[in-house]
């Protein structure tokens, strides 16, 4: 049985370790992983950790410990739902994305990244923390794909489209059409009415 154990642990390339995420979950990131560097030549690699980190730790250093695990050109997407946020909140989880270098930091968009992940994770369901952690990096993991291989017009066939954005373009529209129906109804319409008369 100890002949699997070294097998088993490095099975998956681009997760770097295996305290959070589901085998499914790895074998999703690690199909999308080996497509953009096939695709693109920028490797990427997914760090989910259980550490406690105190508020401010600096996770670029924190990611110098496997360094040698990773091939350049790569970004690094960390995980940490345990990470301290503030001091005066119980909140926590943190997301950074490490880039080896500046010509990699400017194919992705940091923010659409942490939020494909973080929408997931924050939305208040029946699912357990532990899902909504998995889901929700891989979401991240398929945007932060995406967004290399847009950037590079590639297209890539196993990342998952980000319904999330898409759900929130139709709230929008629902919301600004509501709010255009409201002003119709309760300004618009009297005046003219009154303008007729």
């Amino acid at each position: 049985m100890t002949l699997f154990v070294p097998i088993l642990l490095s099975a998956f390339e681009h997760v770097l370790t295996d305290e959070i995420l589901k085998p499914e979950a790895s074998e999703l990131i690690d199909k999308m992983g080996e497509e953009l560097s096939q695709k693109t030549g920028i490797n990427g690699y997914v760090l989910p950790t259980n550490e406690h980190f105190p508020i401010g730790f600096n996770l670029v250093e924190y990611s110098k410990k496997y360094e040698q695990k990773m091939k350049k050109p790569y970004v690094l997407f960390i995980f940490a739902p345990h990470a301290k946020i503030t001091k005066n909140s119980d909140i926590t989880g943190r997301v950074g994305i490490i880039p080896s270098s500046d010509e990699v930091r400017k194919l992705y968009n940091y923010d659409d990244v942490r939020d494909a992940g973080l929408d997931i994770i924050s939305v208040k369901d029946s699912n357990t923390k532990e899902d909504k952690h998995n889901v929700g990096v891989v979401q991240a993991f398929s945007e932060l794909a995406d967004n290399i291989a847009e950037s590079k017009d590639i297209e890539l066939t196993t990342t998952i489209p980000n319904d999330t954005l898409y759900i929130m373009f139709v709230i929008k529209i629902l919301v600004y059409s509501g709010s255009l129906l409201l002003l119709w109804i309760f300004f618009i319409r009297p005046k003219l009415q009154r303008s007729k008369e």
